[in-house]
């Protein structure tokens, strides 16, 4: 299916759409077409939008392929449902994301592990690659702690919080969506447990979530109410792992021996449970 101009994006419609309802959606993070086929049926059933995350590996995994198994997936649904390529760290990367056709409708161009002033001069030229493309962007000013499957080890560098001031500069690039790291953490949250600061997205948001959309990394142990304060926040993008991946690696193992087909039909179904109970907490359920 023909990618449409950057006016009619589909990442954006929905966010924006979002943004408008006073809801969120699930950015669903995808490792196999089981997990894309879930978030695709669990859109469709709960009549919500929805985002199919791919990360950087699934092209060096598989080149194009299961980017355009996805975007076939995504594209055809019943319901508004996006491609959006999650942590691309790499210029390179990003371009060679760009370039695959009528595939990703939007690209993080994460550059957060280079110090700002390179992180914003980076940021600044892919947004313009992607925009000419008809492809929405996304960036993180500062930089949210931990790691993440699929995605290039940065545990080992220091969490930078973001400032009202930092998310100015990068609405400036030129960017669509701006991920905020405000306590968030990609992976275990520790001893320390879940510590969000809360007043600081808000001021974020004040300075600029009328311009940009607020995307949520790190949300996978959080509940509802959580949800609900970064909602009031601005977010309306929210990224899920393990939320739904668990349910896939805990059935494959509590069907080991079983028929492969068996396996992965009850592991989809099971990914499927969990996307739909995301969407009833985001309030992005009944809104397709």
């Amino acid at each position: 299916m023909v990618r449409p101009r950057l006016s009619e994006n589909r990442s954006m419609a929905i966010l924006n759409a979002a943004k408008a309802g006073g809801y969120a959606v699930p950015g669903m993070c995808c490792y196999n077409i089981e997990s894309i086929i879930a978030t695709v049926k669990a859109a469709e059933a709960a009549k919500s939008p929805a985002m199919v995350l791919l990360f950087p590996w699934a092209i060096q995994y598989a080149g194009d392929a299961l980017v355009k198994a996805a975007a076939e997936a995504a594209h055809s649904a019943s319901v508004p449902v996006s491609l959006h390529l999650d942590h691309c760290q790499t210029p390179e990367l990003v371009r060679r994301a760009a370039d695959i056709e009528d595939a990703f409708d939007s690209i993080m161009c994460d550059m957060s592990h280079y110090e700002k002033e390179e992180n914003l001069k980076l940021t600044a030229e892919l947004v313009q690659y992607c925009h000419e493309r008809g492809i929405a962007a996304e960036a993180e000013p500062g930089r949210i702690e931990g790691g993440e499957d699929g995605v290039a080890e940065t545990a080992d560098l220091e969490g930078l919080l973001t400032t009202p001031e930092e998310a100015e500069e990068f609405v400036n690039t030129g960017i669509d969506m701006l991920a905020p790291a405000f306590g968030n953490v990609h992976g275990e949250y520790g001893p320390r447990g879940i510590q969000l600061e809360y007043d600081r997205l808000q001021s974020i948001n004040e300075k600029v979530g009328e311009r940009v959309r607020l995307v949520l990394h790190g949300a996978d142990p959080f509940d509802e109410e959580i949800f609900r304060k970064c909602m009031a926040g601005g977010v309306t993008k929210v990224n899920i792992n393990k939320g739904m991946n668990n349910h896939y690696a805990r059935v494959q193992e509590e069907m080991q021996g079983k028929p492969l087909t068996s396996v992965i039909e009850a592991g989809t179904n099971a990914m499927q449970a969990a996307i739909e109970k995301y969407m009833h907490w985001l309030g992005s359920a009944g809104k397709a």
